[in-house]
């Protein structure tokens, strides 16, 4: 690990000791999931997340993490993203292997099916979700109840979200009989602050990159009325 570290340069000891902390979780990861063998079984299984977890004895998040990190460029996998959130809506992990275009900080887009996933905590879901440029990702979503709580704390539920772009999906088990070419895709934000989407009913904040217009004569679909024009 020394070695690693080492070549990131002069660090301080805080973003040392978590560079160190990432790199055990990734040893670990690798060691519970061979990269050539894991790779090879999640081809096989058209990356059925459940088979390959029963497969490597893994949890569901831990084989969706595995999977954003197939790109060795002799043994690609699928470029994914993944993404933790908690039922009020805090991002706790972003990894992305593709385009997906996370934001640093703040939550998601409401319409996002991986908020639903609380309200289905047995069911896997699955959605075409389109971005206001016209991307498009397939994307699948499951609630994960953490195994141990000491009493009398709640026990931890979040939600995970699986995606990649649309071009890829077909190689996915979760799109069989699906036409992604005809599915209607869900307009979703990276989140309500650098969404541009007009009358959104699930809008919570203004665009930043837009100008606030107030009326106090309209009620509108948005609580939040902007400008066309983008700010400088």
């Amino acid at each position: 690990f020394e070695t690693i570290t080492g070549r990131a340069g002069p660090l301080d000891d805080t973003p040392r000791r978590l560079y160190r902390i990432t790199l055990a979780n990734y040893f670990a990861a690798a060691v519970m999931m061979p990269y050539q063998a894991f790779h090879s079984a999640a081809e096989a299984l058209s990356y059925d997340v459940h088979v390959l977890a029963q497969r490597f004895n893994a949890g569901f998040e831990q084989v969706c993490h595995r999977l954003t990190t197939l790109q060795r460029p002799n043994a690609r996998g699928v470029p994914f993203f993944l993404l933790r959130v908690d039922n009020a809506g805090n991002v706790s992990k972003r990894f992305s292997s593709g385009t997906f275009p996370f934001s640093k900080f703040g939550g998601t887009c409401p319409l996002w099916n991986v908020h639903s996933t609380f309200d289905t905590p047995d069911r896997l879901l699955k959605q075409v979700i389109e971005l206001p440029d016209g991307t498009r990702y397939f994307s699948i979503a499951q609630m994960l109840r953490r195994p141990v709580a000491p009493h009398p704390q709640p026990q931890p539920r979040f939600a995970i979200g699986l995606g990649c772009e649309i071009r890829h999906a077909t190689k996915l088990v979760y799109a069989t009989g699906m036409d992604l070419e005809k599915t209607e895709g869900t307009p979703i934000g990276v989140n309500c602050r650098l969404c541009e989407r007009e009358n959104c009913s699930q809008r919570a904040e203004p665009p930043i990159t837009r100008t606030l217009i107030l009326d106090e004569n309209t009620r509108r679909v948005s609580s939040f009325a902007f400008s066309n024009a983008r700010e400088v």
